[in-house]
């Protein structure tokens, strides 16, 4: 190296600067930790930061030049007032670990110099670059681990990064590039391949964070998948300046409070469950350690935590047992020669989230042999401990209140469940919200022709219609009871509704009409009895549908009941409309009449594009 090449190099790294982007939970919105990403490399003669570090590679100034960014960072970090609640994520061009000059120790001493705590740095593989020496990376990373650093596996699914780095690192993290979070909602390929990194990294006791959402349909689909946390344009762009940064993100948590569809009711009967064992401190004393076991001999291990309570797995008593039966097992546990760190006794072990559905807890658990349960987390931080009884307990409760709540023919959520969804739209003011209610026309002379059976038959291929209706979080779909239905919408255009809706009433004529006899379908009618007992002709079966459109950023809110009262008596509307639909806007006018509170409708006719020819 010349002094040309140093100087060329300060001056370099004197135009640098870090934005940091958050990465936050993805149900509370708590920011997690930022990711560090260069920025002015451009005021440095370079067009991107790969054409800036491939340059100090060629100049063997790769390891110098990563230093001064890595101090940069920790330093401008460090500055931020709540970053002891924060992780810092920086990208290790894993060319760095098997540079000639490699010393191991320069990162510890940047941290100390501005008391920054060790498990608080999270290093980004990437893995670009094939030319490194995988044994020696693979040694690196794992001295980066037991020095009590993180390890993230970047943009996975793309370039290098594949199952066996993987296999080798066990990160901590994996980064779910950008690519397949893309429009996730509207890709079902998408959705299953990042569920299946969903699964392999639960398994594997790693946390999934899915980089670039930006929109709130792919952090809904990223949510639905069980990722833990999310990181992009829809939170924050990088940014800069640090005081811009914020310690909890209020509309990413107001999105999950929304989320109606999914919204996780198993939290309740997990925390019942749940068991609080009380963890160990990974900086705690390995003797310390042993005689908790000698003292708690009904415990067969216990979670261990590191300083901010997150967990990071456990230890079991099989780890200590060689010393708990020898006669010498203190002081060897004590001899410093024997160089046994707490650390070393770490097991990994899965952990889920609190608000993870109880089937995802328990199919981590199924594919986990020999283990007692799961680990529980609140916010990334321990919660207690689920054993595999009390797993068994919650799901069966589950079960129990599914079965309570839903309709016992169609299998579809009863009005319980309506009216909660219902009630919590109703109280969202700031969103659209679009309510629809379904009811057969002509069903009494149908079930009197062809008896209950028949009538259940037609029933259920109904309900089967709006089950394929409903794959995502925007829609809720739910059986009142007999031939009444309801489907709510939130987010979804007024148009696409009403012609989904059309499409839906076609579709179920058409179907229908082969419940019917020959003859029936022919003539287009059936003889039967009226209310009254007089025989006539009653048409085919159809279904009519009063579709109720709640406004954005709308100020008055009404009730649930007021709700059902609108729609039963627009339903006569619909009924007479040729195309079977009665399209409703709650006005924001109110009137009172008589003491009461009389909310104004406004009755629309189905657009024509939407009408079916």
């Amino acid at each position: 190296m010349t002094s040309i090449q140093s100087d060329y190099w300060l001056s370099c790294l004197s135009c640098l600067d870090f934005a940091f982007q958050p990465i936050v939970n993805i149900h509370t919105g708590v920011c997690y930790g930022c990711e560090a990403l260069l920025r002015n490399y451009e005021a440095a003669g370079f067009k991107s930061p790969s054409a800036f570090f491939d340059q100090a590679y060629r100049d063997k100034m790769l390891y110098q030049v990563d230093l001064v960014l890595r101090e940069k960072a920790v330093e401008k970090f460090s500055r931020l007032k709540w970053n002891y609640q924060a992780k810092l994520f920086f990208n290790l061009d894993c060319r760095v670990l098997d540079s000639e000059n490699y010393q191991p120790g320069n990162t510890l001493n940047i941290l100390k110099k501005y008391h920054f705590p060790k498990d608080a740095v999270c290093f980004e593989l990437s893995e670009q670059h094939k030319s490194c020496d995988t044994e020696l990376s693979l040694f690196i990373l794992n001295t980066y681990r037991s020095q009590g650093f993180k390890v993230a596996v970047d943009d996975y699914g793309i370039g290098f990064s594949d199952l066996q780095l993987i296999y080798y690192t066990k990160p901590d993290f994996i980064k779910i590039d950008r690519f397949f979070i893309r429009e996730i909602e509207k890709d079902p390929d998408k959705k299953v391949f990042v569920s299946s990194i969903v699964n392999m990294a639960h398994l594997m006791g790693s946390v999934v964070v899915a980089e670039g959402v930006e929109t709130k349909e792919e952090y809904y689909g990223c949510r639905r998948v069980g990722c833990d946390l999310i990181q992009g344009y829809l939170i924050q762009h990088p940014e800069t300046d640090i005081d811009r940064l914020k310690s909890e993100y209020s509309h990413i948590r107001e999105l999950n409070r929304i989320d109606q569809r999914y919204k996780n009711e198993d939290r309740k009967l997990i925390d019942t469950e749940m068991a609080y064992i009380e963890p160990l401190s990974h900086d705690c004393d390995v003797l310390e350690a042993f005689k908790k076991f000698r003292k708690e001999n009904s415990s067969s291990f216990f979670p261990v935590i590191n300083q901010n309570g997150e967990p990071l797995g456990i230890i079991s008593e099989k780890s200590f047992k060689e010393y708990i039966y020898s006669r010498y097992g203190d002081e060897l546990l004590l001899n410093p020669a024997f160089g046994k760190s707490l650390s070393k006794f770490i097991t990994k072990y899965p952990v889920a989230d609190i608000h993870t559905p109880v089937e995802k807890i328990l199919e981590i658990y199924s594919h986990n042999e020999n283990i007692e349960g799961i680990l529980i987390a609140e916010g990334m931080k321990y919660k207690g401990f689920l054993s595999a009884n009390s797993l068994l307990k919650v799901l069966n409760e589950k079960n129990i209140a599914i079965a309570r709540d839903q309709n016992p023919l169609s299998k579809l959520p009863g009005n319980t469940l309506i009216h909660a969804y219902v009630s919590e739209a109703l109280q969202d003011t700031a969103n659209q919200y679009i309510f629809v209610y379904f009811d057969f026309d002509n069903f009494k002379p149908y079930n009197d022709t062809y008896g209950f059976r028949q009538g259940d038959r037609v029933i259920l291929l109904f309900a089967e219609m709006l089950k394929s209706r409903i794959q995502c979080a925007k829609r809720f779909a739910g059986h009142i009871g007999g031939d009444d239905f309801f489907m709510g919408f939130s987010g979804v255009s007024a148009g696409t509704v009403y012609s989904e809706v059309a499409k839906m009433g076609e579709q179920f004529r058409t179907d229908a009409e082969s419940f019917y006899d020959v003859e029936a379908i022919e003539k287009g009618y059936i003889m039967s009895k009226d209310r009254e007992g007089n025989c006539r002709t009653f048409p085919l079966i159809t279904v009519s549908a009063v579709i109720l459109e709640l406004p954005a950023m709308r100020s008055r809110i009404c009730s649930a009941d007021e709700i059902g009262n609108i729609l039963a008596e627009q339903k006569k509307n619909a009924k007479k409309c040729p195309e079977k639909i009665c399209i409703v806007r709650i006005a924001e006018r109110i009137d009172f009449e008589e003491d009461k509170i009389v909310f104004k409708t406004e009755v629309r006719a189905l657009p024509e594009e939407c009408r079916q020819e």
